[in-house]
């Protein structure tokens, strides 16, 4: 599971009103004006938390006639809440199977890189694209925020498509992407670290 993922989950269920209304939903399906006359708020505000609950996957409606029925998507909450637990395992997993050795590492550079440190294409074999963009990623500083557009000329100095590299590295985890400013996560997310 992507670390963003996780982080949007969290951030939706860390809202008192939020909370409350996944109790009440826990003992059956709610509209929307019960939900508001339950705890006393304006319907507007409970349209604004159950889109953030519907956004994070915890939360589905049904129509029943003119009436929208929110449901608790029970098996979801449980999965998400206890997917931090699981890091670790998923991670070790996942290390094993994209064990490179550093005469591995050096072959690829060699291969897909040029001698001027330009990028020839993006490797299509997950080993061989984890290796690439773990050399070139660790060009930021840790610690340090980036914004978009300081990120896509860094990758336009090696590659020309700065999206896809951009992507890639949050996907795998390499970085962390909030409102457009990134962040180098600690190599102990990264599934592959090249000696530079």
């Amino acid at each position: 599971m992507q670390l963003d993922k996780m982080v949007a989950f969290h951030k939706a269920a860390g809202d008192p009103t939020r909370i409350r209304i996944i109790a009440l939903l826990r003992k059956g399906p709610l509209h929307g004006q019960a939900l508001a006359g339950k705890l006393g708020l304006r319907p507007p505000t409970i349209t604004h938390h159950i889109k953030k609950l519907k956004d994070s996957g915890m939360v589905y409606s049904r129509r029943d006639k003119n009436t929208i029925y929110f449901y608790l998507d029970e098996k979801k909450l449980e999965f998400m809440t206890t997917a931090i637990l699981r890091i670790g395992d998923d991670e070790t997993v996942k290390a094993q199977e994209l064990q490179v050795t550093e005469q591995e590492q050096r072959k690829v550079i060699n291969s897909f890189i040029t001698k001027d440190g330009a990028l020839k294409q993006l490797p299509s074999q997950l080993k061989k694209k984890l290796v690439i963009l773990s050399y070139f990623v660790q060009s930021f500083e840790q610690g340090h925020v980036y914004d978009e557009k300081e990120v896509n000329e860094y990758i336009k100095t090696f590659f020309h498509d700065f999206a896809t590299i951009r992507r890639e590295w949050i996907m795998h985890q390499f970085m962390y992407r909030e409102n457009n400013q990134y962040e180098l996560n600690p190599q102990e997310m990264w599934p592959v670290v090249v000696k530079r």
